[in-house]
């Protein structure tokens, strides 16, 4: 549900989520915690991209994987050249992983990752699933 407070209103609102810049928009689960949170003026599709990031974000941690994973993957398809593409690839293999226990939608990310995105933060940090062993996550 989407809710806007103005910080000369609600400042009380702003302190509460430390939100030191305007405009900030924050994806909430439903008791308030921060789940995702997008600083600043964006164009639109990237303004998207983020707000679909954190809807993916909200779907992880309320345990549906499937369905984040199917919103991370949809990042991917349609915005692959965005800086955010790498990090939903990543998410979306660590989603899989997560509705399955199968190492292997983790050790496809990161092979994914190394191919499209060789030099992302998203891809070192996959790295440690590229020797093909089991995964220490649950």
């Amino acid at each position: 549900m989407p809710v806007k407070f103005h910080i000369r209103e609600r400042k009380d609102m702003f302190d509460r989520f430390r939100a030191h810049w305007t405009p900030t928009q924050l994806v909430v689960d439903a008791d308030g915690n921060e789940i995702y949170r997008i600083e600043g003026f964006l164009p639109t599709a990237d303004f998207l991209t983020h707000l679909e990031m954190g809807l993916a974000r909200a779907a992880f941690s309320a345990g549906r994987f499937r369905d984040a994973e199917r919103r991370f993957g949809a990042i991917v398809e349609r915005r692959a050249d965005s800086p955010e593409a790498p990090e939903a690839r990543y998410w979306a293999g660590v989603s899989a992983h997560q509705a399955t226990h199968d190492a292997r939608p983790l050790q496809e990310t990161a092979v994914a990752l190394r191919e499209r995105w060789p030099d992302s933060e998203w891809t070192r940090k996959a790295s440690v699933w590229n020797s093909g062993g089991r995964t220490t996550g649950s």
